[in-house]
């Protein structure tokens, strides 16, 4: 289910860096990883040995059971670059469910709420972005 249009905004407290549940997986397709690369002055061969592991067929941050690697000072130290899966928090698809919303992400993240207002359409586009990356391993 599609929330109604929401106000959001980041406030870069790291609060969806760190896990949950006992895992935190941060998947990242090829453009991710040319990005990141880019960002850290590697080439995507580098970055990809140096930071990243493949469980069960996508490719991931290491270490998915800790937070994430490049969270630092409670801060996200690549920002700028960060994978699809950062970028559209919190309009994940497993956070759709009202109660989901209402009872997991709201609370824990302090940008609910605040800031700009994203439209319905808005939200299904970056729902379908992801769902356009998640099946390229």
């Amino acid at each position: 289910m599609i929330p109604r249009p929401v106000r959001f905004a980041c406030l870069g407290d790291g609060c969806c860096c760190r896990a949950r549940d006992g895992y935190g997986y941060v998947y990242l397709t090829l453009e991710d990883r040319r990005r990141l690369a880019a960002h850290l002055g590697l080439t995507t061969g580098q970055f990809t040995r140096r930071y990243t592991a493949v469980t069960h067929g996508f490719r991931h941050l290491r270490h998915p059971d800790r937070d994430c690697g490049f969270l630092k000072g409670g801060r996200c130290s690549v920002y700028p670059a960060r994978p699809l899966q950062c970028r559209a928090w919190p309009f994940w698809p497993e956070n759709m469910d009202p109660g989901t919303w209402r009872e997991r992400v709201a609370p824990r993240c302090p940008g609910v709420g605040r800031g700009r207002l994203y439209s319905e359409e808005e939200i299904r586009a970056i729902l379908a972005e992801q769902e356009a990356a998640a099946d390229l391993p």
